[in-house]
């Protein structure tokens, strides 16, 4: 069985993107890094980083960055200090050094130091090959390609400090017989459609979408993109309520209310807890005999640790 999570960060106007997933295989990977100190339901750090080292104990290691924007960044420094990266995976750019800012500063080393850069149909072991020693992770990158002039265009803006958020990837987490999750950090909607554009046959259809720029509306998935996709699922993660494109609330979650998202893959069935107790659920999400709550007994009561939505079957 593979666990995918995803973290919630519920308050403030930036509010981060930060996920992993322990697969089935000897794999883990993080993708993304919110960590802050602090006081506030965002300052999670010293949580996060021991439950990451704790959950990718013994296995093959690896960190997805989907662009250095300081809400997929912010901490990356603590979590290579705590955690070391060795195996580094992001889209090349120049986006400019900033000597104030140790995330930044740090994710310009590992950018140099350690990084197997991103484009469409990247191999390597374990990520998406596998041998006699250890299973292979499940992960394509449909997304840049590295010759498309939009995507040129949107490097350019980057190197003059500019935007960053058309330069991240589209990739898939596909388990065999099983789910396919797929993620596009913060792409915004022209710069999935350029991708529609020029891969409109070639689009994989997926299980579980989670939704580009936090569910904003600047990160809608244009109407064609969405019905190729054709997800059953869509996670919309944390934003301020008035910038989020909720769309159908029949096919989707939100992490404003529900909070930590776990997934358990178990064959052709997702089995969905959130932190939150959510009460609108997705359609899709059907209830599995023998699945609830995960509770635990603290001084005689039981505590709920997960609320149990629901299974999707794939």
């Amino acid at each position: 069985m593979s666990i995918v999570k995803s973290y919630s960060f519920p308050e403030g106007d930036i509010r981060g993107d930060m996920f992993y997933i322990k697969h089935g295989s000897r794999n883990f990977t993080v993708i993304d890094c919110y960590l802050k100190d602090g006081d506030g339901n965002n300052a999670r750090k010293d949580e996060i980083i021991k439950e990451i080292k704790n959950e990718s104990a013994g296995r093959v290691c690896r960190f997805i960055s989907t662009h250095p924007d300081n809400d997929h960044i912010a901490g990356i420094e603590y979590l290579d200090d705590s955690w070391e990266i060795t195996n580094f995976y992001a889209v090349d750019n120049n986006r400019p050094t900033d000597d104030n800012d140790d995330s930044l500063t740090r994710y310009h080393w590992l950018l140099a130091n350690k990084n197997f850069a991103i484009k469409r149909g990247i191999r390597r072991a374990w990520l998406n090959e596998t041998n006699d020693e250890n299973g292979c992770s499940g992960i394509n990158f449909m997304w840049p390609d590295l010759e498309n002039e939009k995507f040129k265009q949107a490097l350019k803006l980057v190197s003059e400090g500019k935007e960053v958020n058309n330069i991240c990837p589209i990739f898939t987490y596909s388990i065999e017989n099983g789910a396919t999750y797929m993620w596009m950090g913060d792409l915004e909607t022209e710069m999935q459609q350029a991708y529609y554009d020029e891969y409109k046959n070639n689009i994989p259809q997926v299980n579980i979408l989670f939704q580009p720029h936090h569910g904003r509306k600047s990160g809608a998935v244009p109407n064609d993109l969405l019905e190729a996709l054709n997800p059953k699922l869509i996670i919309i993660g944390n934003a301020p309520s008035e910038h989020i494109d909720y769309g159908d609330s029949r096919q989707t979650i939100t992490q404003n209310a529900a909070g930590d998202i776990r997934f358990e893959n178990d064959g052709k069935e997702v089995h969905i807890y959130t932190k939150n107790k959510i009460n609108n659920k997705p359609t899709c999400l059907k209830a599995k005999q023998g699945k609830g709550n995960i509770t635990r007994t603290v001084y005689g009561f039981s505590i709920v640790d997960w609320y149990y939505a629901g299974t999707l079957v794939v």
